[in-house]
């Protein structure tokens, strides 16, 4: 974390910062250390629904480095911990089929990675070594406007379990000399272990909606929508069934922001394409977990067709493909990964003042930062007609040939299903290779065998 989004972390609002600044490794440690004595501490939940004091809970507990009757030594500097409403989070993982001892395990069992941030928020991110669990540092206003929603957002998840809204596992704040640092635990959208080859922020506006130059420079770019028009103006071509389940989770997800006075979210899209780069070795750095179950929690597929929860796999997928969604571009076979994110933005306190003076300059309909009801619409319309395409059966044919026009939809997801497992294949016999060539094994190979 560098000197100049020191501000924004810690929540200081002078231009002049006088807090004394812990080193970045100083931050990942104090994390992992905050939750893993909070969470461990929180043996088991209340025998009883969740009750509304326990989305206002704050249990706050301080860790010298010298340790402490009830805290470990360590060799950060001294700070204390805050953890928000740790009973009602406690119930949100649940509702995931979150154990306490795989949450600490992820977070707290090797060391986080950090992560750029592409966007204009300052804010900076984590990632669990296991790829499952995202840690992102937010303002003072966004963790007090989590706070406002928890209760709503518990309502709707216990409703609505298949959503693509962010799903925030736990609010923390480290306190340390002199400073605030609020974090949110949330999940992670793309899988590392796979490549994307495409990411892109997208809103539906058009406004300077264009990658930067210097976040075209980066060897993993995040593009925006119109960049996209240009690179996939044909769309990302789905089954109709998977189309239709998909637009179905982003109208309920947007109506609930709507009501919420949410607005200025983003769908996060990453693309992976099949055949042109092999799964990446390695990218799960937990070898505990790998060869059981690849996702442990929410994917994006379960999050469109399934009930959220991990439970038992769904139809016609693989472990392979990581969760994603099967699609095409032109002849190219697809797996995306998406989630709608930057959802913590209050239209009420802190986007009018900027539409206001934004109207003023260009025509409104245009700029990121809008109404919430117009903003969801203009976001469904972009996603719907823009980014997302049907497949459909052919119409005035024999019924021969409609039995033969529903091919195509279906394959869509047959064709990028049997791809995976043709590079899992040859993945696979590559890497029996390589370990004979490392035990030293060779074979001579004679004429006529």
């Amino acid at each position: 974390m560098d000197s100049k989004n020191h501000l924004a972390a810690c929540g200081c609002s002078h231009f002049i910062c006088v807090c004394f600044q812990p080193t970045a490794e100083a931050v990942k440690g104090a994390i992992q250390l905050g939750i893993g004595y909070t969470v461990g501490n929180l043996t088991s939940k209340p025998d009883r629904d969740v009750l509304m004091q326990d989305f206002y809970m704050v249990e706050s507990v301080f860790l010298p480095s010298e340790g402490s009757n009830l805290t470990p030594a360590h060799h950060y500097p001294d700070f204390r911990f805050k953890t928000y409403a740790p009973v009602a989070f406690r119930y949100f993982r649940e509702l995931f089929g979150i154990k306490p001892d795989d949450y600490l395990y992820s977070i707290c069992n090797e060391p986080l990675i950090e992560l750029s941030n592409p966007g204009a928020s300052s804010s900076w991110f984590y990632l669990t070594s296991d790829d499952e669990f995202i840690i992102k540092t937010v303002q003072h206003k966004e963790a007090e406007f989590l706070q406002k929603l928890l209760p709503g957002y518990y309502m709707n998840l216990n409703q609505n379990p298949r959503t693509l809204l962010p799903k925030f596992y736990g609010l923390y704040c480290v306190q340390c000399g002199g400073i605030n640092i609020r974090l949110v635990v949330m999940n992670n959208v793309l899988p590392r272990s796979l490549t994307m080859h495409y990411k892109y922020d997208l809103k539906g506006s058009t406004y300077k909606r264009r990658a930067s130059r210097k976040e075209r420079a980066k060897s993993s770019p995040t593009f925006k929508d119109l960049d996209f028009q240009e690179m996939h103006f044909e769309g990302l071509h789905l089954d109709a069934e998977t189309y239709h389940a998909l637009m179905k989770t982003l109208q309920r997800d947007c109506r609930v922001l709507e009501s919420f006075k949410i607005m200025d979210y983003s769908l996060l899209l990453g693309v992976h394409v099949l055949g042109k780069k092999m799964r990446e070795r390695g990218g799960r750095g937990d070898s505990r977990r790998q060869g059981t179950q690849k996702v442990l929690y929410s994917t994006a597929m379960e999050s469109i067709q399934g009930g959220g929860k991990p439970a038992e796999p769904l139809p016609d997928t693989d472990d392979e493909t990581m969760g994603g969604i099967p699609a095409k571009h032109k002849d190219e076979k697809l797996l995306i990964f998406l989630g709608i994110i930057d959802i913590l933005q209050s239209y009420r306190f802190i986007k009018k003042v900027e539409h206001s003076w934004k109207a003023l300059v260009h025509d409104g309909d245009t700029v990121s930062v809008h109404r919430p009801n117009f903003y969801a619409d203009r976001f469904l319309k972009f996603m719907g007609g823009t980014v997302f395409k049907k497949i459909n059966p052919l119409r005035g044919a024999s019924s021969r040939r409609k039995r033969s026009s529903i091919q195509p939809i279906r394959s869509v997801s047959q064709e990028v299903l049997a791809t995976v497992k043709e590079e899992t294949n040859e993945e696979r016999k590559a890497q029996s290779l390589e370990n004979l060539d490392d035990k030293g094994i060779h074979f001579s190979w004679s004429h006529g065998i």
